[in-house]
Order: structure tokens, then C-alpha cells, then sequence
């Protein structure tokens, strides 16, 4: 049996096994899409949204979250039965656009719900036995929180400009994602390591991962459309504690000299110190900032609360020159979009990452890791055995229970314009290493 074969053989079994269950998304021809539209139009039609209250319904988001890896084992089986879902929606005319002039949220009515309500039906967030009632109700609020849950915005259950832009893309292009994506997760089919480190670059976050479960999840920030946070499998082999951070040729040339004609404080404030190819420390009084080029000269950032890495630099070998880290900006975390470095990854509760890391170095337990970031003394650690860290780009997958995970296109790589047009991205045409968004302001 070929591989094509194989994969449509168990999608079919799959979806009988389901069939009996699995309600609007995987309704089958255009005779069962008519019956189920028809359940969906006469099922019950309640009078007020009050009348509707589930304490339960408001909880459905988190029903998203789960300790199984995008890399788990059932993966792709999980995403192939997907396809065959969303290949029947397809098939059946997908789902309505949503059009509304108004703000969708709990408490209104509007004849805009009803589509909303069909739309949430057919893709698996609002059960069929909610009905199409004009009424914001409840249920509407909760799955309205499920769905924005597995496209990756901010859970609070309004029909926002973003959340209202998810919803219409196209089933069709739906299912292509999902199908682009397979082949990406094949890729990385097989044995990853007893423990490893997982960076999806369109969700901004970060898994690490032990014995087939993930052990932490981190938010991320991650490389912006026009320097983006290169895709690589690489091995993590250190982790530094008060790093120093050293400045780039094209950092100081380009932001650093004009920096300090601007503010010859700049260097002193962000604890910023010169050397010469001796190792002897520089004055920067004794350097002509006005001149074309840029004195040859290391610019070295001491450890501290404002260096650009903050606590820690996680490093691993690659040829990018990049690496993950504290930040000292915790706030931008908070941020919906958070593609806004010039290809590191800043990392949130980076110690819990580093202490994780370091659990199996001898002599390195998380009180120690503590103390030593206390002292402010800049200390590498090598890792008693190198993780296996894999930078990734996988904006649509489904790991449990049939909830399929979405996200943005944020580089424009899975062939359709839509989908890089759910959220601003802020585009900043600038030039320079990687490590530019590490620059003190």
C-alpha cells in the first residue's frame, strides 16, 4: 500500500470511528450537510441570551491546553484526521462569513449571531443543541473563547476586528494549511531525544519537552517578517548567567556611533564599557564619534538588570548567530503580536527554562542558579548533556481530542495571502545583525 493510500485508508477509518460524534465538523456529502443544517436551523430557539447561562461555557478555552508536543507521537495521526474533517466541511460548502456593524459580545442581539452561531457550529466550538438564536448567550461567549483559544488571540469571548478576521478565513484555506503543515510535521516524524526543546516561530512560544510530555510551555518573542528567527535543529550546550552582551561591528557603526553623537552619556548609562585588542578598557572620551567608521574597538555591555539579555543567555551551535534569553522589557510578553526581534528568541520565565536546562548538571540546582544571578558575575555553565533545541514553523496542527490548533502566517510561507493577515505585524525595514534587538535604549 503506497503512503497516499495509507494515509487515506486511516483518515476514512477514522472518521467512522468519529462519525457518530463528532456532530457539524465532519458531516459527510451534501445530503448529511443539508440534515445537519436542518438540526442546526430547527434545534430550539430560546427566547432571551439569559435564559441560556452555562457556568461551564465560559470555561471552554481551556479546554485547548494540553501537555501533549506539537512533536508527540499521535501528531500526525491527530492532523491527518483533520484534513479529512475539514475536507468534508469543504465539501459541504465550508462555513458562512460572519458580517456584523456591530461589536459581538455577551449580552448582545443581533442578527448577526445567527451566522456566527452556524460558523462556530460547523467547526466544532458551539454544540448544535445551542441553537440559532439571535441572542450572545453563554454558549455563544464560550465557544467563542474556545475558538480564539486555538487560533492563538486573547481568550475574552468579544468578536474583535482579529478575532472577526480568523473567522472568515475561507475553509478551503483552512484545510490547505492543515495540508502544508503535514508535511512539515513529517519532517520531524521519529525519535527528537529523551528531552528537548521545541521554538514554534508562529505561535511565539516554546515547548520543552521530556519523556513524550511537555514540561514547560513559554511564551516567545521571535524574529519580525524582515528579520526572521531562522528555522534549525541544533543542540543546546550552555546556559549563562549574567551574560555580558557584545555589541556587532554593524550595531555600533550603524546605531551606536549616532547614539553617542547624540548623547555622549549613552555608553555610561547602559553600563557599556570599550576595549582594545589587549583586553585594556577604553575611554570614550578619547574617541572621535564623529569620525566615518567606527573605532575598532569592543563594546561590551557589563552584567546587570539592564543588560539587553537580563539574567540569562541560552546558548546552542548554529551558523545565524542566535541564541535565547532573558529580556529586561517583560511587558512586551503581555503583547498579542510578539514577532518583534531580529531573529533571537527572548524567552518569559526564562530561569524556569534555564533551571530545567540545568537539572541534570551536577551541582546546579535552582537555589544555586538563584544565588549566582544574585551576585551579578557573569558564569557559563556547560550542560552535563546537550538538549536538542529545533526551531520550527508550524502555524496549524491538532495534538488531542480533534481541537485544531491555527495560527498566522507571519512570514507568508503557507501559500495564501489570508492567512498572513489576521493580526498587524509592524513591518520595520531596517538593516543590521540579528542581535540589533538586543541594542540598550
Amino acid at each position: 500500500m503506497s503512503k497516499k493510500n495509507g494515509i487515506d485508508a486511516f483518515s476514512r477509518r477514522a472518521f467512522l470511528r468519529s462519525a457518530a460524534t463528532f456532530g457539524a465538523v465532519a458531516w459527510a456529502g451534501a445530503a448529511g450537510a443539508q440534515d445537519a443544517l436542518n438540526e442546526i436551523i430547527n434545534s430550539p430557539r430560546r427566547g432571551s441570551w439569559d435564559d441560556q447561562y452555562d457556568a461551564k461555557a465560559s470555561r471552554t478555552a481551556t479546554t485547548v491546553v494540553s501537555n501533549t508536543p506539537v512533536f508527540g507521537p499521535e501528531t500526525i495521526n491527530h492532523v491527518q484526521q483533520a484534513i479529512f474533517d475539514y475536507q468534508n466541511i469543504v465539501s459541504s460548502g465550508g462555513w458562512p462569513m460572519v458580517e456584523t456593524s456591530v461589536k459581538l459580545e455577551l449580552g448582545v442581539t443581533d442578527p448577526s449571531v445567527q451566522q456566527l452561531r452556524q460558523r462556530l457550529m460547523v467547526s466544532g466550538d458551539l454544540p448544535r443543541s445551542a441553537g440559532i438564536s439571535s441572542s450572545f448567550d453563554s454558549y455563544v461567549d464560550g465557544a467563542v473563547k474556545h475558538f480564539q483559544a486555538r487560533h492563538g488571540l486573547p481568550a475574552d469571548g468579544v468578536i474583535g476586528e482579529y478575532t472577526l478576521k480568523a473567522i472568515n478565513v475561507p475553509a478551503t484555506t483552512r484545510l490547505g494549511q492543515l495540508q502544508t503543515n503535514l508535511v512539515r510535521l513529517q519532517s520531524m516524524s521519529g525519535d527528537l531525544g529523551r528531552r528537548y526543546v521545541m521554538v514554534n516561530i508562529p505561535a511565539a512560544y516554546i515547548e520543552a519537552v521530556e519523556n513524550g510530555r511537555v514540561a514547560l510551555r513559554h511564551t516567545a518573542i521571535v524574529g519580525k517578517i524582515d528579520r526572521q528567527s531562522p528555522i534549525l535543529n541544533s543542540k543546546i550546550y550552555e546556559v549563562i548567567l549574567n551574560p555580558y552582551w557584545t555589541a556587532p561591528r554593524s550595531i555600533i557603526q550603524k546605531d551606536i556611533m549616532p547614539l553617542m553623537r547624540k548623547d555622549p552619556t549613552y555608553l555610561k548609562r547602559n553600563a557599556i564599557r570599550l576595549f582594545d585588542g589587549s583586553g585594556g578598557e577604553v575611554s570614550p572620551e578619547t574617541v572621535d564619534w564623529n569620525a566615518e567608521k567606527a573605532p575598532n574597538l569592543m563594546f561590551r555591555q557589563d552584567p546587570g538588570k539592564i543588560n539587553a539579555m537580563s539574567s540569562t543567555k541560552i546558548n546552542f551551535h548554529n551558523e545565524h548567530q542566535v541564541y535565547m534569553h532573558d529580556t529586561p522589557q517583560q511587558g512586551l510578553f503581555n503583547k498579542l503580536m510578539r514577532f518583534e526581534s531580529s531573529g533571537c528568541v527572548r524567552v518569559q520565565n526564562v530561569r524556569d527554562l534555564s533551571s530545567w536546562l540545568l537539572k541534570e548538571t551536577p551541582g546546579w540546582s535552582r537555589q544555586q542558579m538563584e544565588a549566582t544571578i544574585k551576585t551579578g558575575v557573569n558564569t557559563p555553565i556547560t550542560l552535563a548533556e546537550e538538549v536538542p533545541v529545533f526551531f520550527t514553523y508550524i502555524t496549524a496542527w491538532s495534538a488531542k481530542d480533534g481541537v485544531v490548533q491555527f495560527r498566522d502566517d507571519i512570514y507568508q510561507r503557507d501559500g495564501a495571502t489570508e492567512l498572513a493577515l489576521q493580526t498587524p505585524y509592524g513591518v520595520e525595514q531596517s538593516a543590521g545583525s540579528v542581535e540589533s534587538d538586543a541594542l540598550p535604549q
